[in-house]
């Protein structure tokens, strides 16, 4: 619907059959104290069978006496905001934009209320049926004009913001009032994600605080469904369907070359909260790529100004949550859009990392988002991983030298040396992913490169590395470094078993003990993707765990090796079983990694 060139403020009102006299004799006598006319005008705006003729005739006599109406006159602007205009006619949303614009122009007393009634129409419209005498709420009802509904509050948004240039100011409260629950239905909180994106398109200004209401929300919804609690309802799901079809087959004897098709196969995630996440981050993935990109080539100047945008909201809620499986992913695929995007993410975590003025929670966190990052992008060229891994060592060393150098004995203290054990382990969790493609075209300059990082220096110093990292990735970086004697891991991890007190704790049901093997407390942000929709986004710029052969892993024999599951999950029961083991077992306990990060680095380069 055009609402561009239109006079709203001249045109004349329209006649037609109604019941009471004008608007101005209506205010005027109940300016006077009588009030017949005036609550018989309430009376017919809101009946719900009113006419849309009637509709707008009383829309424009009232916009042609806005100057007449006060804060006194709240319950017929109240009324009249009440009305379900967006689903009638073009004439009576043609006219309730007219009232609105020349309303917020002369009252701005009525700017919030009319703000708020518009972002009350960004979900879909409640209908409420009755099904067993009982009344029943659905917010998910399908309703073909939907756009054109969502079209109109829009525009209207826009016409005030014109009208009033200070809108903005007073919109973030309410959109953020506004936003729905996360028990809403997936629908309702999808649209109204999208509408809210929809409005920094043309309120530019709001587009960082946008997002970092949005961001919060998918962070809730995030830390709600834990990476455990997805897999265990995809898993009872296709266990639920498999029963399903076993007793459907004998049942009918189904013919054995019939395709099955399993509900959990498809794009609908089994943990109800996951859902909802899902269908949020394809709408943000969304808008991210209709951003950046015009007419399918990428904008440099509108990429950066929401990478900018994106990064404040990081810093802000996404670094300092921990353990949110998913929503960071935003940043994984806008970084591969321009290997300078990929880089300047990563050096503005590196100067979180080596920044001492920063809670150590936070640098740790820097450093394992590094980490994962360098393992998991499958966009990073090899030179951006190995100029990553320099400055990972160069700070690893310099921090080495300086505990060496104080005099003081240097103890294994995660409370003290958090960023230190973090960057080693994101030191060897990259190499666990890489190495490969450093030793890949040039084995004899792979080689060099990897015995230039003194990693023997790293493993053997008075700090211990060896004894916080996860043994998931110590086991693997140990078992890499013999195989191409880079470095000599298994004595400092056979003294570190035999000289361990594990802290313990109480198990749920109290009849035994479970080692804490996370001393670090560590949390790898690019594990494996589990959302299904938005995953197909993901997938094809993700770095898989690929297997060590039986070569690179000396004496492991396959069948060891594939006695976990054949998942990305590289934590798979370690903590379990690391206790107790010898130097010659160590390999054969090495399940496959997928999971953890924790590095820095400087680029020249910036977005």
């Amino acid at each position: 619907m055009e609402i561009e060139g239109r006079d709203f403020m001249n045109t004349p009102p329209v006649k037609t059959v109604r019941f009471g006299g004008s608007v101005v004799a209506t205010l005027a006598k109940q300016r006077e104290g009588d009030s017949g006319d005036y609550d018989l005008m309430k009376r017919q705006l809101s009946d719900p069978d009113i006419k849309d003729a009637q509709i707008i005739n009383w829309l424009q006599e009232l916009r042609n006496c806005v100057t007449q109406i006060s804060k006194e006159h709240e319950s017929l602007i109240h009324t009249i905001l009440s009305l379900s205009w967006p689903n009638r006619s073009p004439g009576v949303a043609e006219e309730y934009l007219a009232f609105l614009g020349n309303l917020v122009s002369a009252q701005t007393v009525f700017l919030c209320p009319c703000l708020k009634m518009l972002i009350s129409h960004f979900t879909p419209k409640r209908v409420t049926f009755c099904e067993g005498g009982v009344d029943v709420s659905d917010s998910d009802n399908e309703d073909e004009n939907l756009l054109i509904h969502f079209d109109r509050c829009h525009q209207a948004l826009q016409l005030i913001s014109r009208y009033v240039p200070s809108t903005s100011r007073f919109l973030m409260p309410i959109l953020n009032d506004k936003f729905p629950f996360v028990q809403k239905s997936s629908k309702t909180l999808e649209c109204y994600v999208h509408n809210l994106l929809r409005v920094t398109v043309y309120m530019p200004s709001i587009r960082r605080d946008v997002l970092e209401v949005i961001i919060g929300k998918m962070l809730k919804l995030d830390v709600s469904a834990p990476r455990e609690a997805i897999e265990v309802a995809e898993e009872n799901t296709l266990k639920q369907r498999g029963d399903h079809d076993r007793t459907e087959e004998r049942l009918f004897n189904m013919d054995e070359d019939e395709p099955e098709e399993h509900s959990c196969s498809g794009t609908v995630m089994a943990h109800p909260v996951a859902e909802k996440l899902d269908s949020l981050i394809v709408v943000l993935l969304a808008y991210i790529k209709d951003v950046c990109h015009i007419n399918g080539a990428l904008d440099v100047e509108r990429t950066k100004e929401l990478y900018r945008d994106m990064l404040s909201v990081f810093d802000k809620l996404i670094l300092p949550t921990h353990a949110c499986c998913h929503v960071q992913y935003i940043f994984f695929y806008l970084t591969s859009f321009r290997l300078a995007l990929a880089e300047a993410f990563l050096e503005h975590l590196w100067k979180i990392l080596q920044t001492p003025s920063h809670p150590a929670v936070l640098r740790q966190a820097a450093a394992g988002y590094i980490g994962s990052f360098l393992a998991r992008a499958n966009f990073l060229p090899i030179a951006t991983v190995r100029a990553c891994m320099d400055l990972l060592v160069q700070l690893i060393h310099s921090y080495i030298d300086s505990q060496d150098s104080s005099g003081l004995q240097a103890c294994c203290d995660v409370s003290l040396h958090g960023p230190f054990f973090a960057a080693c382990q994101a030191l060897f969790y990259t190499l666990v992913f890489r190495h490969r493609a450093i030793l890949e075209g040039n084995m004899k300059n792979g080689l060099a490169y990897l015995h230039s990082l003194n990693l023997e220096h790293v493993v053997m110093c008075q700090l211990n590395p060896l004894n916080v990292c996860l043994p998931a990735v110590t086991n693997l970086f140990a078992a890499i470094t013999r195989k191409y004697q880079v470095a000599f891991c298994y004595t400092v991890i056979e003294r570190n078993n035999r000289y361990m007190l594990p802290v313990v704790r109480n198990a749920t049901s109290g009849d035994h003990v479970a080692t804490n093997m996370n001393p670090l407390d560590s949390f790898f942000p690019f594990d494996p993707y589990l959302l299904k929709r938005s995953g197909q986004l993901i997938k094809p710029l993700y770095q898989v765990w690929e297997e060590p052969d039986d070569t690179e892993m000396g004496t492991t024999t396959r069948g060891q090796q594939h006695a976990a599951d054949d998942e990305d999950d590289f934590l798979c029961g370690e903590a379990e079983r690391a206790i107790g083991m010898t130097p010659g077992s160590y390999d054969s306990h090495i399940c496959s990694p997928g999971s953890m990060g924790s590095p820095p680095m400087a680029f020249q380069k910036s977005v």
